[in-house]
């Protein structure tokens, strides 16, 4: 394979190089809505891309921010970016302008791939961003700028051949993520690494799925709806026979479901093997929903974040149910108290899942996040993102919440995750979040904001009676209070700190 050897490491732009000599020139490549890109095309637009960004003035470990929804373009800009050796930044299109300011210039971006969607937004930041040397325009429908690249004038210009240049594992892709207290920090990913850490790039349980198709030669299937729409999902899977999808949850695996049930003409998904979820909920009895339209599925359940990854998993198919919250324990991953004390199974201690092995460098500019989340404990460096859990007596690990968000309640630790489980088991609950509202009793009351099924009414007693069947008494809601909506990221994220701010005005109110 070109440019790759044993102390170079694995480069995606190597890896996507060698793909395009092998794979189907007809065969599609990328698929959003009726657009369809085959490989020969893809293969031509993205080495004409980094060439031409390369020749605009982009130097090796230059930072690309994508602004973008999910399009075509975006998986043409992250091939781009790995053949011209620049590195990914990733931006959330919900920011208003104070937060792309910081997450632009955090970054030291000097190259921005955007939506002429969003061309308004972008009109009233750039004076402010005098580092960014490239702003590159994709057309939309929408009324863009005059005074920006056009991205297709890009894609389009050139012969289309490979770029030959060496490249090296040790070129960077930054994940930058959101937490819950504090701007984004953007994790600092080596090629090498990351490819091994998914192994040899296999891995579907990140936010990576569209990465991992392109680079085994397969065909990304995206989906145009602004939010999630089931019935889309659906038809494009029967469509295009999607063997694997990648979703987040209940958020999108309840609505699936739903839809299914509701059809008056099944769809047709039995060309899906394998769905794989990370990052939030997904319940047994939504599982068992998707096993009753398809029994030939496996559901994976992966427990990772972006500063980690092999965590835990777990796996259900119609032979195997398994626990909610409940994984089995990667191979190179421990569990360690907030003094890397070492958890013993079936202790009943909590304490921090720590993940080794191929690893990020760290957080991009923030050293002493670095330090607290990737220690060396016992001569060995460990990723620790902050994911409490309790390893059972057999190994297996019941996950409890993220410690940012736990609840301290009269002495008492309480993680959300595991009361939004029991509220999310009624049946008038679509979904729900928990918070810690401050309380001059109980220094955190628990509080639950609830979205609920269409026709339902919210019934505070009722529900706080049936969590109590299912948690200990310390753990139910103080206060369930519902909302149309909970606002969720397209990747089903929970975004807390707006739950907790709209939880705080009704309570005030």
């Amino acid at each position: 394979m070109s440019g790759i050897s044993s102390t170079a490491g694995w480069n995606y732009g190597d890896i996507l190089d060698a793909v395009d000599t092998m794979v189907d020139p007809s065969r599609p490549a990328l698929i959003h809505a009726d657009h369809v890109v085959q490989w020969r095309d893809f293969t031509h637009r993205t080495n004409n891309l980094a060439r031409a960004l390369r020749d605009r003035g982009a130097q090796p470990g230059d930072k690309i921010a994508f602004y973008m929804r999910n399009r075509a373009e975006y998986s043409e800009g992250i091939a781009a970016a790995f053949k011209g050796r620049l590195t990914h930044v990733n931006v959330n299109y919900r920011y208003v302008d104070h937060e792309l300011l910081y997450l632009l210039d955090n970054a030291d971006a000097t190259v921005v791939l955007y939506m002429a969607e969003f061309a308004p937004r972008v009109a009233a930041i750039r004076g402010r961003l005098p580092k960014v040397r490239q702003w590159v325009e994709v057309a939309d429908g929408y009324p863009g700028t005059e005074d920006v690249i056009e991205y297709e004038t890009l894609a389009n210009r050139g012969s289309g051949a490979p770029l030959g240049i060496e490249r090296s594992g040790d070129d960077m892709l930054f994940l930058y993520t959101g937490g819950t207290t504090g701007m984004p920090k953007g994790v600092m990913w080596r090629h090498d690494d990351l490819w091994r850490g998914t192994g040899a790039g296999g891995n579907p349980r990140i936010l990576l799925a569209s990465v991992s198709a392109m680079t085994h030669g397969g065909t990304c299937v995206t989906l145009p709806a602004r939010s999630f729409d089931a019935d889309e999902a659906l038809a494009a899977i029967e469509r295009h026979k999607v063997t694997a999808a990648t979703i987040v949850g209940d958020a999108f695996a309840r609505p699936l479901v739903e839809a299914l049930d509701a059809a008056k003409v099944q769809r047709d998904i039995s060309s899906l093997r394998f769905i794989s979820s990370s990052g939030v909920m997904w319940t047994r009895e939504i599982k068992a929903g998707l096993l009753r339209h398809n029994p030939a599925l496996t559901l994976v359940d992966g427990f990772a974040s972006s500063e980690a990854l092999g965590l835990g998993s777990s796996v259900m198919t119609r032979d195997q149910a398994v626990d909610v919250a409940r994984f089995s324990l990667g191979p190179t991953c421990k569990v360690f108290t907030e003094d890397h004390r070492e958890v013993r199974p079936g202790s009943g201690e909590a304490g921090m899942v720590a993940v080794s092995g191929p690893l990020p460098v760290g957080y991009y500019k923030d050293a002493a996040k670095t330090a607290k989340t990737f220690p060396v404990i016992g001569g060995v460096r460990y990723s620790i993102p902050g994911d409490w859990v309790r390893v059972e007596a057999d190994g297996a690990l019941t996950l409890l919440g993220r410690g940012s968000n736990c609840i301290n309640t009269a002495g008492e630790k309480v993680y959300p995750e595991e009361v939004e489980e029991a509220l999310k088991a009624h049946a008038s609950v679509a979904d729900a979040l928990v918070v810690g509202i401050a309380d001059a009793k109980w220094g955190q009351a628990i509080t639950a904001v609830v979205q609920l099924e269409p026709g339902s009414q919210l019934d505070e007693i009722e529900l706080k009676d049936f969590v109590r069947t299912r948690i200990a008494a310390y753990k139910v809601p103080k206060r369930i209070l519902a909302k149309p909506d909970l606002a969720r990221a397209p990747n089903g994220k929970a975004d807390y700190k707006h739950i907790r701010e709209f939880a705080e005005a009704q309570l005030l109110a």
